[in-house]
């Protein structure tokens, strides 16, 4: 299966950390028509302030035009240097797996014409609409793996970061996590629930994943920024370590015509290490500042190409495809698709 990205990831959903904006570029001149204004009122109010937006604006494509290419280097060099220090964990094991989880697993498979309220008894439900929690990994795997990642973080080899609001954590699949952990991981576990769960939203139809880790410490990354995901739907893990505050916060879900309110009502929800946390990825979240400690998250970005092939989740059109490698962002050109734009 051949996998490509929109074009829009060239352009699209550029996030400026220093003034806590997403913007669009497509040169400076429509740049500072769309967006000037805006950046006045967050305090890039100078020339030279402006000219640094753009740069860093340019900086960022620049990497993401580069981000197959280097991304494969990246994997062959991590695969011929890097001696991990908990190797069994590289393969899926059902021991690693909370029993909660596999009895959920295995309850959606049996019965597989349940509805969602035929789970709900089985999962937690949370305040946020369509927002569920549940036990996926023992407390001793979630160990080895934040071991692992402070291993690699150690490390001399190159490292991708996971995107632009992250710059704290480690692409999984140039570590090599991706063909015997996390491809069967989506395809033999969590597909059953979100099959069940989210059938709108292409949960029986998941294709292809991005899987990172994120991490949040005083001095680094403390807290992520109120967004919505370029996922279908989103699976996010807490592993540790041990952090006070940081609570996840959700809004509405995003509509590609409206104005925020910036006085949204969000709902919190405290995440707490060996839990998974499932919702839609156009369901809009953050996460609150931690105020003490060090905090992993896992992160799975699952993407059904049967959905997005209709409507890209990031500009909300049909997308204009391009190459790349792996998975890219999960589109293909298959004919069969789901229509979920107008959900």
């Amino acid at each position: 299966m051949t996998y490509y990205v929109c074009k829009c990831f060239f352009t699209n959903n550029i996030f400026l950390k220093k003034y806590n904006m997403h913007v669009t570029y497509y040169d400076d001149e429509q740049f500072k028509r769309d967006f000037l204004q805006l950046l006045n009122k967050h305090g890039c109010d100078t020339e030279e302030k402006v000219q640094e937006a753009c740069d860093e604006i340019l900086c960022e494509v620049s990497r993401r035009r580069r981000l197959g290419e280097e991304s494969l280097r990246r994997k062959e060099m991590i695969a011929a240097q890097y001696t991990p220090r908990h190797p069994s964990i590289y393969h899926l094991k059902d021991e690693y797996l909370s029993p909660e989880f596999l009895d959920l697993v295995q309850f959606c498979k049996t019965n597989t014409s349940s509805s969602q309220e035929d789970i709900i008894g089985k999962i937690k439900v949370c305040k946020a609409d369509r927002v569920y929690t549940f036990p996926i990994f023992t407390e001793e795997f979630c160990r080895l793996f934040v071991e692992e990642m402070s291993h690699f973080e150690d490390c001399d080899c190159p490292k991708g970061r996971p995107n632009t609001m992250n710059k704290y954590g480690v692409l999984l699949n140039e570590l090599g996590f991706d063909e015997n952990f996390f491809t069967p991981l989506r395809e033999h576990y969590i597909s059953a629930i979100t099959s069940i769960l989210y059938p709108d939203w292409g949960g029986a139809s998941l294709d292809s994943h991005k899987a990172f880790v994120v991490k949040y410490k005083l001095g680094e990354d403390t807290d992520l920024n109120y967004h919505y995901d370029n996922a279908e739907i989103t699976l996010n893990v807490s592993l540790g370590k041990t952090f006070t505050g940081g609570e996840l916060y959700f809004g509405d879900m995003f509509e590609p015509q409206k104005v925020t309110n910036k006085n949204t009502n969000f709902s919190e929800i405290s995440h707490v290490p060996t839990v998974a946390l499932l919702h839609r990825g156009q369901h809009r979240h953050g996460a609150w500042p931690i105020s003490s400690g060090e905090r992993y998250n896992l992160i799975i970005w699952m993407r059904s190409s049967a959905v997005r092939n209709v409507c890209c989740p990031m500009c909300h059109n049909e997308p204009d495809l391009v190459p790349t490698v792996g998975f890219g962002d999960g589109f293909t050109k298959q004919t069969e698709t789901v229509d979920v734009c107008a959900v």
